[in-house]
C-alpha cells in the first residue's frame, strides 16, 4: 500500500519510532493497526499457512524532530484478507475505506491524503528519483501566525549572495561536511537544485525561501546547507565559503533550526521503472577521492 501524507512536525520527535516519544511513524502505525485490526499477518507458503512478523512502515524521507512534511510518501505490506475486511454499508471497500477510517482516528497534525495499492516494484524509500525540501526564513516584518514553520531572522539577508553560494554546491559531491556521520553510511549525493529566492507573490511572498532537491539526503544535510548559506546572507562569510567547506569534508557550518524546513515533494519514475530505480539506489555509491 502506498500512502501519501502530510504533517505538522512541531508535535513530533521526528518520523522514526522512539520509545517514550511521540513520532509520526508511531502515531500513523498505531492508527493503521487499529483500522486494519492487525496482529500478526498470515501468509501462505507452499500451501501452508504461516505467521510472519508484521512489516514496518517504510518512508521516502525520515524527517527529524520538528521538521514538517507536505508531500511525504510511505508504504507498508498489508495482507489481502485485512483489506477485504474493510467494507462499509454503502458498498465501499479496500483502500477508500482505509483512507476514510484513518481520517476518523488520526490527530489533527497528520493527514493521509491518498491510500492505494502500489504498483509492482514500488518502494517508498528506494524508488524515488528525488526529494525536494523548502526552507522558509522571515527577515522582515514577522507574522506570528507563521512562527511554527518559518524561521524568524534578525536583520536583512543578502539573497543574491546566498543564491551564489548555493550554486557552488549543486552536483555530485561527497557531502560529509554537511552531514552527521553514520557508521558505514555513504555521504555521496547528487544535489539537483539549490537556490534562494524572495518571492514577490503567492503564499511565500516576502519570505526568503530555499528550494533544495537531491536524489537523496544525508542526516541533517539540508539544515546544514541552509545554515552555511545563512552565514553568507548575514555577511559573516563570503559566497565561496560553503564550497570550501564542502571540499574540506570537515563540518564547520551551523545547522539551521528544524521548524523552518518542510518536505514538499517526492518524485518517482514511471511505474515500469520503479524496480530498476530501486535497484540503482540500493547499489553502494563509490567514494569520491579528495580533490
Amino acid at each position: 500500500m502506498r500512502l501519501d501524507l502530510a504533517y505538522d512536525g512541531a508535535g513530533f520527535s521526528g518520523w522514526a519510532p522512539q520509545p517514550g516519544r511521540r513520532t509520526v511513524a508511531g502515531v500513523l502505525g498505531g492508527a493503521l493497526s487499529t483500522v486494519l485490526r492487525a496482529t500478526e499477518p498470515v501468509v501462505v507458503v507452499d500451501g501452508c499457512r504461516q505467521r510472519v512478523a508484521p512489516r514496518r512502515l517504510v518512508v521516502a524521507g525520515r524527517t527529524d524532530a520538528g521538521v514538517h512534511a507536505r508531500g511525504q510518501v510511505a508504504h507498508l505490506d498489508v495482507p489481502v484478507e485485512q483489506l477485504d475486511r474493510l467494507r462499509t454499508r454503502d458498498g465501499a471497500s479496500g483502500p477508500p475505506v482505509l483512507l476514510r477510517r484513518l481520517a476518523g482516528i488520526l490527530p489533527d497534525d497528520i493527514v493521509v491524503h491518498a491510500a492505494r495499492t502500489a504498483p509492482p516494484g514500488f518502494d517508498a524509500r528506494f524508488s524515488p528519483l528525488s526529494r525536494r525540501y523548502a526552507y522558509r526564513v522571515c527577515d522582515g516584518r514577522h507574522d506570528p501566525l507563521t512562527r511554527s514553520f518559518v524561521l524568524w531572522h534578525r536583520g536583512g539577508l543578502n539573497v543574491a549572495a546566498m543564491a551564489e553560494a548555493a550554486r557552488g554546491l549543486v552536483g555530485l559531491h561527497d557531502f560529509a561536511a554537511y552531514a552527521k556521520a553514520r557508521p558505514e553510511a555513504t555521504t555521496v549525493r547528487t544535489l539537483l537544485r539549490f537556490d534562494w529566492q524572495r518571492p514577490d507573490d503567492g503564499p511565500d511572498a516576502g519570505l526568503v525561501v530555499a528550494q533544495v532537491e537531491a536524489d537523496a539526503f544525508c542526516h541533517s544535510m539540508v539544515r546544514s546547507l541552509v545554515g552555511a548559506c545563512l552565514s553568507v546572507g548575514e555577511g559573516r562569510r563570503d559566497p565561496g565559503w560553503p564550497t570550501q567547506v564542502l571540499a574540506s569534508r570537515c563540518r564547520a557550518a551551523a545547522v539551521a533550526p528544524a521548524h523552518g524546513l518542510t518536505l514538499e515533494q517526492v518524485v518517482y519514475p514511471p511505474d515500469d521503472r520503479l524496480a530498476v530505480r530501486a535497484g540503482q539506489t540500493r547499489a553502494r555509491r563509490d567514494p569520491i577521492p579528495p580533490q
